[in-house]
């Protein structure tokens, strides 16, 4: 079994709670913290969230303990806490087998990341992956970041609930994705790919998005059936050749979901 670890951050903190509350383990909570006393940038959604937390974990059970602001910085490694800290087992990724499953709906989409090992990438992906109706993320397993405490807390719990899939083969994923009527766009700055609004993002589809530095690896965008790019009109300071890989990922995902709900 795997080792708990610290996550932290209200949301997701929440999100795991209401989740998977079995998994958690202790929670420390800022001294002096309540849901009227949040920090200088509380908010009443911020404020009832808190208070949900306290409740969720007195119904399970969970050990409620106070420690000082720094003593929660040193056990999540981070002062974005949010006065709350909750010590649980980390969530695995999703099996393989799970593809098979979704992809028998015909509007099946899905998120594949290849070479995605930056935390806080990963992180704003699942996040924008759960707001666009992505069904699952597809991950290789060993070249990707984990489901660590700071993709929860960047990702404000949409990591609980976005199915993430890790293959020991990407490309052969690819292949299996095929079989089953997946069509698989890869993203890409090659002169024959074409423009993300040209392009049919309707019925079951796949976006691949590689890394900022490489992109997708040559195996991956040799398996893909068509490749795309955004078109970016530049501006007076020159255009940019590339973007960060969440702000991409963003941008792609909501042209598909603005030409699904056209229909």
């Amino acid at each position: 079994m795997a080792k708990p670890v610290h996550f932290y951050g209200i949301h997701a903190i929440h999100a795991l709670l209401t989740h998977r509350p079995t998994d958690a383990m202790a929670l420390f909570v800022q001294q002096g913290r309540s849901a009227k006393e949040g920090s200088q940038h509380s908010s009443d959604e911020i404020d009832s969230t808190f208070e949900e937390i306290l409740q969720l974990a007195e119904q399970m059970g969970v050990s409620i303990q106070q420690a000082s602001r720094d003593k929660l910085t040193a056990l999540c490694g981070s002062p974005q806490h949010q006065g709350v800290v909750l010590n649980a087992r980390p969530l695995a990724m999703a099996d393989e087998g799970e593809i098979a499953n979704i992809a028998k709906s015909d509007d099946a989409l899905f998120l594949v990341l290849d070479q995605i090992t930056d935390a806080h990438n990963l992180g704003a992906c699942l996040r924008t992956a759960a707001a666009m109706g992505v069904d699952a993320v597809i991950c290789p397993k060993h070249h990707s970041a984990s489901l660590t405490p700071t993709v929860a807390k960047v990702s404000v719990g949409a990591m609980e609930i976005m199915p993430v899939i890790a293959v020991t083969n990407l490309a052969r994923c690819i292949e299996n994705l095929k079989q089953v009527g997946v069509f698989v766009y890869g993203t890409a700055l090659d002169e024959t790919a074409k423009a993300l609004p040209d392009v049919d993002l309707k019925g079951k589809v796949a976006i691949i998005m590689g890394s900022e530095g490489e992109g997708m690896r040559r195996l991956t965008t040799e398996r893909c059936d068509e490749l795309i790019y955004i078109p970016m009109t530049g501006n007076k300071h020159g255009s940019l050749q590339s973007l960060n890989v969440s702000v991409a990922t963003g941008m792609v995902l909501y042209e598909v979901s603005r030409q699904r709900q056209q229909d």
